[in-house]
């Protein structure tokens, strides 16, 4: 199912749109599994190997832009909104080019869309923008 806008996501939900510019570019694929893409890029996983997932966010508008990679942690960012994104990290680290990535932040319109499809496919995880507010 494609949502361009990220509304009207019904099940099973096996694409999510990115927030970007170019949202025909960049979307979101959960089946077996997890395939994230961001134009011409894109980092593909088995579903088992993620291990947990995490919503956070509003970000400061210079650092959720584009596609980023972590120095520190190695992570890598697919965003192009400041709105938020759902971190999900992988059990074992998975090969993007010439790095082995721990985890990566997705910028879908849909956090909670996105988050509820992982959720109801055995991944567990948490909504961070929930326990800053509290």
């Amino acid at each position: 199912m494609v949502a361009p806008d990220g509304a009207g996501l019904g099940p099973p939900l096996p694409l999510f749109r990115a927030s970007h510019p170019f949202s025909d570019t960049a979307f979101v694929e959960v089946d077996d599994d997890i395939a994230v893409h961001f134009g011409r890029f894109g980092l593909r996983t088995p579903l088992a190997n993620l291990a947990t997932w995490r919503i956070e966010g509003p970000f400061m508008w210079i650092t959720a832009i584009g596609i980023r990679r972590s120095v520190r942690h190695g992570d890598v960012s697919f965003a192009g909104s400041p709105h938020g994104g759902v971190r999900i990290d992988f059990r074992e680290r998975v090969r993007w080019g010439p790095f082995n990535v721990p985890a990566i932040y997705v910028g879908a319109d849909d956090l909670d869309g996105l988050a509820a499809e992982l959720t109801r496919r055995g991944v567990p995880g948490a909504d961070a923008r929930h326990e800053l507010r509290a």
